[in-house]
C-alpha cells in the first residue's frame, strides 16, 4: 500500500510537470526587446506579476554594469512570450559597500519623483565625500539632491529618466551642482522602485524631415484650396455673365 501511494504521488508530481510549458520573458522596447529569461507555468494567468532579475551586463553586454540588477515584471503574453515592463533596479551590496569608508561622510536621500508622462518613481541615492563634513553641508548636499532629481524627472519621459539613471547622467548633474558646497567624491542611485508606470504617451520629438514633409502637405492643400475656390469664381462669373447675355436679347 506505501509503495503504491509513493507510485501514484510521483506520477503526479510527473503529470504537473508534463503540463507546464516554457515561456520566455521580454524586456520592455526601452532594453530594446531582448529576452530576460526563461520560466515554466501550467497556465497563461500564473504568469503575469511574474517578476524577473537579470544583471545589466547580460542584459546589455556592457561588463562596467555588472553591479546593477534590473527587475521586469510580466503584464501580458502573446503565445510562448511574456512581456514585461520594469519595476525598478539596485546595486549589488558589495559594490554599496565598497562606496562607503572610515573617515568620510555620507549623504543618503529618498524622495518620489513624477516623470512628465505620469509615472511615480521612487529614487534611493547616496553622495560620499573624500573628508567628513559638517551637518550643514550633508543638508545642503541633501537639498540639491532632491531639487535636482525631481527638476530632471519633470523634464522627461518615464523611458528617458530610467535610461538616464542607469547611465548615470543625472548622477553627474548632481555631482557638478554639489562641487560649490563642498567637492563631492561620488553620486550614486543606488536602488528604485516604480509605484506608478506612465500614463500620458508623450509623442517623441519630429525630425526635420517629418517637420518639412508636414510642411509640403500643408502648402499642396493650400493649393489645392485655392484652385477650388478660383474656380467656383470662374464658373460663377460665367453663369452670372449669360444671365446678363440672356436679358439683353429678351
Amino acid at each position: 500500500m506505501v509503495k503504491a501511494k509513493a507510485h501514484l504521488a510521483t506520477k503526479k508530481a510527473r503529470d504537473k510537470w508534463k503540463a507546464k510549458s516554457w515561456y520566455k520573458i521580454i524586456a520592455p522596447p526601452l532594453f530594446g526587446e531582448k529576452p530576460v529569461s526563461e520560466t515554466l507555468a501550467d497556465s497563461e494567468d500564473k504568469l503575469i506579476n511574474r517578476v524577473a532579475e537579470i544583471s545589466m551586463q547580460d542584459l546589455t553586454g556592457d561588463f562596467r554594469k555588472s553591479h546593477i540588477k534590473l527587475y521586469f515584471k510580466v503584464n501580458k503574453v502573446e503565445g510562448s512570450n511574456a512581456l514585461s515592463h520594469f519595476v525598478g533596479h539596485n546595486f549589488t551590496s558589495d559594490y554599496v559597500r565598497r562606496l562607503i569608508r572610515r573617515r568620510r561622510s555620507k549623504i543618503d536621500g529618498i524622495f518620489d519623483v513624477e516623470t512628465k508622462d505620469g509615472g511615480l518613481v521612487r529614487v534611493k541615492m547616496l553622495a560620499t565625500t573624500e573628508k567628513r563634513i559638517q551637518n550643514s553641508q550633508k543638508h545642503a548636499i541633501r537639498l540639491i539632491m532632491k531639487d535636482t532629481v525631481l527638476a530632471e524627472g519633470k523634464k522627461r519621459s518615464f523611458d528617458e529618466f530610467v535610461k538616464d539613471i542607469l547611465d548615470g547622467k543625472i548622477s553627474e548633474e548632481i555631482q557638478k551642482k554639489c562641487k560649490p558646497i563642498y567637492p563631492v567624491r561620488r553620486v550614486e542611485i543606488y536602488k528604485t522602485e516604480v509605484f506608478n508606470l506612465p500614463k500620458v504617451e508623450v509623442k517623441p520629438a519630429k525630425t526635420k524631415k517629418e517637420k518639412t514633409e508636414e510642411k509640403k502637405k500643408e502648402t499642396k492643400k493650400k493649393e489645392t484650396k485655392e484652385k477650388k475656390t478660383s474656380v467656383k469664381r470662374k464658373s460663377a462669373t460665367k453663369k452670372s455673365t449669360s444671365k446678363k447675355q440672356a436679358k439683353k436679347k429678351e
